[in-house]
């Protein structure tokens, strides 16, 4: 019998390369992780500018924005494999929000600024 059981709001690296946020719930059979559902995924985009100032040599700045994980698909739960998730860990306060804003219904995009 397998159950899902829920973790919370992840980011998870996959093999392919891409980072992808998501409500995570591991996949559960025989007391065993199999696998894991992903609940409204979002592939994080993310892009990097470094703007010249006169305070300091430089201002680098993160742009980030989310879009479907897979985006030709209405499911909005999708099996991963074990074997293709290299780590799952906790996204950063702010990422967190614009997730949960992006699901709810409201559009949003971030800047982060590096320190």
């Amino acid at each position: 019998m397998r159950e899902k059981i829920k973790m919370s709001i992840k980011l998870a690296l996959l093999k392919s390369g891409e980072t992808v946020i998501s409500d995570v719930k591991e996949l559960v059979s025989e007391e065993k992780v199999c696998g894991y559902v992903f609940e409204n995924p979002y592939k994080v985009i993310t892009e990097r500018s470094i703007v010249l100032s006169e305070e300091s040599e430089y201002d680098a700045k993160i742009q980030v924005s989310l879009t479907p994980w897979i985006i030709l698909t209405e499911d909005k739960q999708m099996l991963v494999t074990m074997d293709w998730v290299v780590t799952l860990v906790d996204p950063i306060q702010s990422l967190k929000q614009m997730y949960e804003e992006k699901v709810n219904g409201k559009d949003n995009q971030m800047s982060l600024t590096e320190s």
